[in-house]
């Protein structure tokens, strides 16, 4: 076991990368890329939000952000729309019905991905990777 928080986070970061790089292969054959799927599942949560809120949330360009809502556009996953806000000028995006489908498909897909792989851990494997989730999660607060 790692002596230093340092030295967890060495053996960390790989397994993790991999895992991820993993995970976003499932995505394939959707039409989305992985930035695409993450900006949509964050419109999703966030219904009304706009861009320049995604582009901070996610500390990306707005010209960066502006691309990919164009496209997530054009291809029918999200709309833009005048919210119920002070300034009438801000637009907000919602996920359409087609998006919502994309995000549904995605997730399931990356479930059941991870679910194979688990099944094949031994039972003090599964426990340990449950004893995980929490710390795992409070490292993304």
């Amino acid at each position: 076991m790692p002596d230093t928080a340092h030295d967890l986070a060495e053996a960390l970061r790989p397994a993790l990368y991999r895992l991820y790089r993993l995970l976003r292969r499932e995505s394939e054959g959707l039409g989305v890329t992985g930035l695409q799927f993450l900006l949509l599942a964050i419109i999703g949560k966030n219904p009304g939000i706009g861009t320049a809120e995604l582009a901070r949330m996610e500390r990306l360009r707005g010209p960066t952000i502006s691309g990919h809502v164009r496209l997530m556009e054009a291809a029918g996953l999200i709309v833009r729309s005048a919210g119920e806000h002070e300034d009438r000028r801000r637009v907000g995006l919602t996920v359409t019905a087609k998006g919502q489908a994309v995000i549904d498909e995605m997730q399931r897909r990356r479930v059941d991905w991870l679910a194979r792989r688990i099944a094949h851990l031994s039972d003090a494997e599964r426990s340990a990777l449950a004893a995980a989730i929490a710390p795992l999660a409070r490292l993304s607060e």
